[in-house]
């Protein structure tokens, strides 16, 4: 996957050049997660996990990587305060 793919589903393209760096120099998992993320909006790890099918382990492991570097944003679910909400937010 090469990071001039990766942009929001409203249409804005990513336009900085350290982002795509960042993007660039993540592990497989957290691409596939930044990828998944892009078409879905907004989604839960358990989400996350059965449409990637990958283990919920590596899949908190690339939140985890994606969240160091600002690449995504999460939130409480108001229907469910145990579950978190993830965001891509590549601006």
């Amino acid at each position: 996957m090469s990071a001039p793919e990766l942009s929001h589903t409203n249409g804005t393209r990513l336009r900085d050049a350290d982002s795509t760096d960042t993007i660039r120099d993540l592990p497989p998992s957290a691409k596939l997660v930044a990828k998944v993320l892009e078409y879905n909006e907004t989604m839960t790890q358990s989400e996350l996990a059965d449409e990637t099918l990958l283990p919920p382990r590596t899949v908190r492991y690339a939140l985890n990587r994606l969240e160091d570097e600002e690449l995504v944003d999460s939130r409480f679910s108001f229907s469910d305060a145990r579950k978190r909400l993830y965001t891509l937010d590549l601006e």
